[in-house]
């Protein structure tokens, strides 16, 4: 999947922005599957029927990445910014973006005082977002709009994605895994359903606005019906030396099986049955319990009459930021027990809560 991924993060899709991404995930999909449409929102909605009846199962990523937006142009030719999504303003600085305009993308840099300054400076103050700006060469204001800068352009971390070390480690550097990976995972997928029978119907969701309060799940959700739902995301690691981790999910050993998390406690009979298989099938797994993050399973779990939900996670480590990292080991058992899990269902199977 590096080439899948590579290709997906080199795309420019910011929550609310994820046009480039939305195309480019229609077009690789639409061959894969039985029925395909894009919603008002964005959204991207698969079906695949099976070969024998069966549950409709829901499986879902989100296409946004976090980034900024143009807020401003000041006199002298530097950007004013917004966020769209979560971000750490310690990290900000220093940092490439790669801003989007009607014709064409531009890059730019996060600004900040050389190095020269700093002893004039307080050194534990880290500046609010509103009070940086973004550099992309211009000289004025009207030489920003010559390039085609306008209020409310969209800005993503700059596109990048090698081998963390070298290709032995099998783990990746770069920005937009969350969650394109996810995306890509689902894909994958559907490519390997091609020559599987596989009973009932799968509904692939490829969510905007996610990282802005899981909006787009909220509306695709509400308009499909589903017997079960599984929503594949990135999760943050604990296995770094910070005081604050505590060592409980780790990079490279395997998917994440969601247990809780703020958005979502997993209905339980998914759950358990995605432990079963991963145990039964020698899949790399950990139980994941971290309430600091949330993912598109929580909106789905609540669509319509509620739709039992599990949650497979990829570990990322430094998530969002553009220098996230996962492991291609993680992405492949997240890959092989998404797979199983709708191999695993038959006419009968049921997800009753009692």
């Amino acid at each position: 999947m590096y080439n899948l991924l590579k290709t997906m993060t080199s795309l420019h899709g910011p929550c609310g922005y994820e046009q480039p991404v939305t195309r480019w995930v229609k077009e690789t999909v639409e061959e894969l599957v039985d029925e395909l449409h894009v919603d008002g929102l964005g959204n991207v909605i698969a079906r695949k029927r099976g070969t024998a009846p069966g549950p409709k199962t829901i499986i879902t990523a989100h296409m946004d990445e976090i980034g900024f937006i143009v807020k401003k142009i000041e006199e002298n030719g530097l950007i004013r910014f917004e966020k769209l999504g979560g971000h750490d303003d310690r990290i900000l600085l220093a940092q490439k973006v790669q801003l989007r305009t009607k014709t064409g993308l531009l890059t730019g840099v996060i600004g900040t005082i050389s190095a020269h300054f700093a002893k004039f400076d307080d050194a534990q103050k880290v500046r609010n977002h509103r009070q940086l700006y973004i550099d992309i060469g211009a000289s004025s204001k009207e030489a920003a709009e010559q390039l085609g800068v306008e209020i409310g352009n969209p800005i993503t971390w700059a596109p990048s994605m090698e081998f963390l070390g070298n290709e032995q480690t099998g783990r990746i550097v770069g920005k937009g895994f969350d969650d394109r990976a996810g995306c890509a995972v689902i894909i994958q997928t559907l490519k390997e359903l091609q020559k599987t029978d596989f009973a009932g119907e799968v509904i692939a969701i490829f969510t905007v606005q996610e990282e802005v309060g899981l909006r787009g799940a909220q509306v695709a959700a509400r308009n499909v019906e589903a017997d079960v739902a599984i929503a594949l995301d990135t999760t943050a690691v604990s296995d770094t030396p910070e005081e604050t981790m505590d060592q409980t999910l780790h990079l490279g050993k395997g998917t994440g099986v969601k247990v809780i998390d703020f958005s979502l406690i997993a209905h339980p009979v998914v759950k358990e049955k995605l432990l079963h298989l991963a145990k039964d099938k020698n899949i790399r797994f950990q139980h994941e319990v971290f309430p600091g993050i949330g993912t598109d399973g929580g909106a789905v779990s609540l669509a319509n009459k509620g739709i039992p939900t599990g949650v497979l996670s990829i570990p990322s480590r430094y998530a969002h930021s553009p220098v996230e990292v996962i492991d291609l080991g993680d992405l492949e058992a997240t890959k092989e027990l998404l797979k199983e899990f709708i191999l695993s269902l038959k006419e009968e199977t049921s997800f009753s809560f009692i």
